[in-house]
């Protein structure tokens, strides 16, 4: 690879990839990244460098890569667990197609190095819950995990076959202050804030004291960034290593929430809980990860905890959206 890589990010629109794509232009330059969505972002909103790619164009995929002269990938692109229950075909066709249309374009020499994110959505409720480890069984209950899972054991096949550098993280629930929610079940933990400010009350459509794995939106860009720069050698995992952040509750995020609006001199927000379908879904996942192997291959430490995330949050959104309790 050069010294400057030359990166193309598909689903650059969404709740992770317009964070990535802002951090790897502030570390190599804006023309080192393209980025591609199957919609243009509002023009506003929309980066220097941009195309429209939808994942299961194969052929477009591959002219882009080549004209570009693309080394890196960052394949984003997916249906999230939420979205994908309401149309499963289509989610494992985005999913698992699209992954294998990047990772034959890589096999044949258009890109050096690719990411895949994969997810907590992998597990199953036979895992268990506290401290899963890496090689719990992948026994996932929605097409959105069933998909992740499938994506995984193709990028190990793809690197044991054919040498193909892909790598990977099964990211928690991501929470960050710099786009609203894309259709997941984890994120609750976004959209508290957002209600919060605006109506001064949520409801959340998850159980009170539901814990999941999470990880603040910092945190999960510095993890990618850090596992795609390490030597090819440290990378000893080619399906997904787990990446624990923090665990918390809508009940535990609900009160740090009103300790931090407290301190500020804000009016205390009211919560309550309806849950619905979601709950079921994760229900199925674990509480926390054993993320060991992140940790001591390539040196992954988490820098964010719950008053940390809750207080950087507020600060951001504070500082953007009027407060109208």
């Amino acid at each position: 690879m050069t010294a400057t890589p030359r990166i193309l990010i598909t689903g650059a629109n969404g709740q992770i990839g317009t964070v990535l794509a802002a951090a790897l232009r502030a570390a190599h330059g804006a023309d080192a990244v393209l980025c591609t969505d199957i919609v243009a972002p509002p023009p506003a909103a929309r980066p220097s460098r941009f195309a429209l790619l939808d994942v299961l164009d194969a052929v477009r995929l591959r002219a882009l890569l080549a004209e570009h002269r693309i080394d890196t990938v960052y394949h984003l692109s997916a249906v999230l667990s939420a979205r994908g229950e309401a149309d499963p075909r289509h989610t494992w066709d985005v999913n698992v197609t699209g992954l294998l249309n990047v990772l034959e374009a890589a096999r044949e020499g258009l890109a050096d190095k690719v990411f895949f994110p994969s997810t907590i959505a992998v597990f199953g409720s036979n895992v268990p819950p506290d401290g899963t480890p890496d090689d719990a069984v992948l026994n996932p209950g929605t097409v959105y995990g069933m998909s992740k899972a499938a994506g995984e054991n193709w990028c190990a096949y793809y690197h044991a076959r054919w040498g193909v550098d892909v790598r990977s993280l099964r990211y928690p629930g991501v929470v960050g202050h710099q786009s609203q929610p894309g259709g997941g079940t984890t994120d609750y933990a976004v959209e508290i804030f957002h209600q919060v400010l605006a109506s001064g009350s949520y409801e959340c459509f998850l159980a009170a004291d539901q814990t999941l794995p999470m990880i603040y939106m910092d945190d999960a860009i510095r993890a990618t960034l850090e596992i795609m720069a390490a030597p090819v050698a440290r990378i000893r995992r080619r399906t997904s290593y787990n990446l624990q952040g923090l665990s918390f509750s809508p009940a535990e995020i609900a009160a740090e929430i009103a300790a931090a609006m407290k301190r500020r001199g804000l009016a205390a927000p009211e919560f309550s809980y309806r849950p619905d379908f979601r709950q079921a879904i994760a229900a199925s996942w674990p509480h926390s990860l054993d993320d060991r192997n992140a940790r001591q291959d390539w040196g992954w430490q988490p820098r964010f905890g719950l008053r940390e995330l809750v207080t950087d949050m507020l600060e951001h959104l504070l500082a953007r959206i009027p407060c109208h309790i």
